[in-house]
């Protein structure tokens, strides 16, 4: 058996999606998610111009070889593009692997360590009102951890607020399902971080007030702030015991976490825009990090997160994989059979996908008393309606930036 041929699919239901579909010459097919947000045809184009021809004729089942193949055959190595577009392979492989051996992915992997998947909702509001009405919304949705993102006073659109699309020339709908806005350029919000530094404290106290200690809450800094006001942030928030405070200062700068860390025990996730393992890498020796965010999309697939997590395990670092909606069902499918089998799990991030996007992809994973499973289908346990896609050409489409009250360009 074969691969006989690849084809990349890109559909834009409530967002854009790029899908990697590997027939064997048997007829086997699996499928890999190779979504980079606001990047998306830069990723078609090297799968395209670069990968798939590179796929026909090899052993679908050199999982291993073939990612090898793709990562050092190519000399250039890493990067969100390079990285997706493995990464998308190599999850279609494991699909067709499962599927010839008739068995869910997750047992390929070592079989469940557990019976179901703790994930967190994005709560959010422009003032409490709203935010407390998000968390109970959330929580009658069956969540049992909540991300909390609150306005500022004085700003008029700040990341992770999601009724906020009125403001920032999205229309009249949240923007749940993509903060990305479809058009040419992209929208400018606005930022001010001693400002949101004086307000975020409140917040999580009265947060606290109204629903209790028991509930487990977590924030996203989203890389805005310096390394002394993250450890500042950290310890103005250690009185309301956070989950986790994640992406507090910009990733790049790995010895940015050793500074944080001397300040502050509140927990500490990060890594969404990570690529490999040696970006985790002293992060996780010298545990500056408590949760790994990575995600199998971003990361070159489920043989190398797989990989970073066992090393984590040495260090008792759990996951806390990204799982918003530019996560397509293929990737969020893929990381969900891999949180299933590694023992040290942490917790999920799941944002439902829009209705037109679950019409494209046909899923089988289930969402049960805060609990997500992958389903017990061969492979993945998710298909593509081809016909369904077709019907949702992509737009291109821009994550927001920010600037500060002077005009400069500031972190997202």
């Amino acid at each position: 058996m074969r691969i006989d041929r690849a084809e990349v699919i890109v559909t834009s239901p409530d967002r854009n999606f790029v899908t990697l579909k590997i027939t064997t010459s048997d007829g086997v097919t699996g499928l890999g998610d190779a979504t980079l947000n606001g990047r998306e045809l830069a990723v078609v184009a090297y799968l395209t111009e670069h990968v798939v021809p590179l796929l026909i004729g090899r052993d679908p089942h050199a999982i291993e070889d073939t990612w090898q193949f793709l990562y050092r055959g190519a000399y250039w190595r890493r990067g969100p593009v390079t990285m997706a577009a493995i990464a998308a392979v190599d999850m279609a492989l494991w699909d067709i692997k499962g599927k010839i051996a008739g068995l869910p992915v997750y047992q390929l992997l070592g079989g469940a360590s557990r019976t179901g998947l703790l994930a967190y909702g994005h709560a959010s509001g422009k003032e409490l009102p709203e935010l407390f009405d998000s968390i109970r919304e959330h929580l009658a949705l069956g969540y049992r951890a909540i991300r909390v993102q609150s306005g500022v006073p004085g700003l008029k659109a700040i990341y992770g607020i999601a009724s906020q699309s009125a403001d920032t020339g999205g229309g009249e709908a949240r923007y749940d399902h993509e903060p990305a806005r479809r058009g040419a350029l992209p929208v400018q919000e606005d930022w001010d971080t001693r400002a949101y530094l004086r307000h975020l404290p409140g917040v999580f106290e009265a947060v606290r007030h109204e629903f209790g200690p028991e509930l487990p809450l977590l924030h996203d800094g989203h890389h805005r702030m310096t390394p002394i006001q993250a450890a500042k942030l950290g310890t103005s928030l250690e009185p309301y015991d956070l989950f986790w405070l994640e992406d507090c200062t910009p990733a790049e700068n790995q010895e940015a976490l050793r500074l944080v860390r001397q300040h502050t025990t509140t927990p500490l996730a990060i890594g969404e825009i990570f690529n490999t393992v040696w970006d985790f890498k002293d992060l996780i020796r010298e545990q500056l990090i408590d949760y790994v965010r990575g995600a199998v999309t971003h990361m070159g697939g489920i043989t190398p997160l797989k990989k970073t997590m066992d090393y984590a395990a040495l260090y008792q670092i759990k996951s806390g994989f990204h799982g918003p909606t530019d996560i397509s069902p293929v990737g969020m499918a893929a990381q969900a059979h891999l949180g299933l089998a590694i023992h040290n799990f942490g917790i999920q991030e799941y944002m439902p996908h829009g209705e037109k996007t679950n019409r494209v992809f046909e899923q089988s994973f289930t969402w049960r008393d805060g609990l997500l499973h992958p389903g017990d289908e061969p492979g993945l346990g998710v298909d593509v309606d081809i016909d369904e896609a077709g019907r949702y050409p992509y737009e291109r489409a821009y994550l927001p930036y920010n600037r500060l009250a002077d005009g400069t360009v500031h972190d997202w």
